[in-house]
């Protein structure tokens, strides 16, 4: 049941991608607006307590409807995490910025892609070259792979029901509204949301990486992780792009222009160059990532049926 209703919620928003700002983006601000208005006085305790209230009512909610509908009917629990699934995960919330990025580069069009890649990241990059437009193009599909889909699963097959997708996808937006948040009204009311996050995503960052690597060039991307991840300013990011560079033999990371000014960063991976060829292996290496978590399933599944 696990691995149908992943490949069918998939294969679904593959076919009919889901409008993000309208379904998840509007609902999920509400929420956090919601919270932050009874709960933020600036302190870490009531953060602490408004990501507990937000967490534990819509965990607890969506198991006790999985729960009931398995035992009305299990295809309508079945359903039911489809449908979740649907709504915390896909390659396709953000692939869009990839794919018309690369065809871009590919069409000589730089002035487009870098517009594309200021829209995608949130910053101007009006002088990058079309190098730095395709490695940061990499590094951020590298991450969304990661947090849109890997990490989802994991949480997914851990708790019941669709109730850890749940748990994976509010646990990472409730980090990315309030951790960055900044003003005197807001103190440190996102400091949990940040922490909780990154509990949570201790494990799962670390199998996507392992995976990126299986797939990949599994010698390279084993040396960058271990070598180069701690210098990265986000230790979570830094295994994902340093993992992800070394099994593609592309270099990420390095200093890129944005805004007007440099932006000194380390250099993640090894190889050669960043280019749209290399945003074509960015994809098939995601894919083939993808394809290993469904076969280890697969595997499982057989397993458990054995015993």
């Amino acid at each position: 049941m696990t691995l149908f209703s992943l490949i069918v919620a998939l294969l679904i928003e593959q076919l009919r991608p889901l409008s993000v700002a309208r379904f998840v983006q509007t609902p999920l601000k509400a929420l956090a607006r919601f919270l932050e208005d009874r709960f933020n006085d600036g302190e870490a305790r009531h953060g602490a307590v408004a990501w507990w209230v937000a967490i534990l009512t819509i965990c607890f909610a969506s198991a006790l409807i999985h729960f009931v509908l398995y035992h009305l009917h299990p295809a309508l629990a079945v359903l039911f995490n489809i449908g979740v699934l649907y709504l915390t995960m896909g390659f396709r919330q953000v692939s869009h910025f990839f794919t018309d990025i690369q065809l871009a580069l590919q069409m000589g069009e730089l002035p487009r892609a870098r517009q594309l890649i200021g829209e995608w990241r949130g910053r101007s990059h009006d002088e990058s070259s079309s190098s730095e437009v395709a490695r940061l193009a990499i590094e951020e599909a590298l991450v969304a792979a990661h947090r849109n889909v890997f990490g989802v699963i994991f949480w997914f097959i851990l708790l019941p029901g669709p109730s850890g997708a749940l748990l994976y996808r509010l646990a990472r937006f409730l980090d990315d509204e309030w951790s960055g948040a900044r003003g005197p009204d807001f103190g440190e009311f996102g400091r949990f949301a940040q922490k909780a996050f990154a509990v949570l995503d201790w494990i799962p960052v670390r199998l996507s990486a392992a995976a990126f690597s299986i797939v990949g060039d599994f010698e390279d991307g084993v040396y960058c992780w271990r070598a180069q991840a701690n210098q990265w300013t986000d230790k979570a990011s830094g295994i994902l792009l340093a993992s992800g560079g070394g099994a593609l033999g592309v270099r990420l990371g390095m200093p890129i222009r944005e805004s007007g000014e440099v932006v000194e960063r380390p250099e993640m991976g090894i190889g050669d160059d960043a280019d749209a060829h290399f945003m074509q292996s960015t994809i098939g290496l995601v894919w083939r990532t993808l394809v290993l978590v469904f076969l280890v399933l697969a595997l499982l599944s057989v397993a458990k049926m054995g015993w």
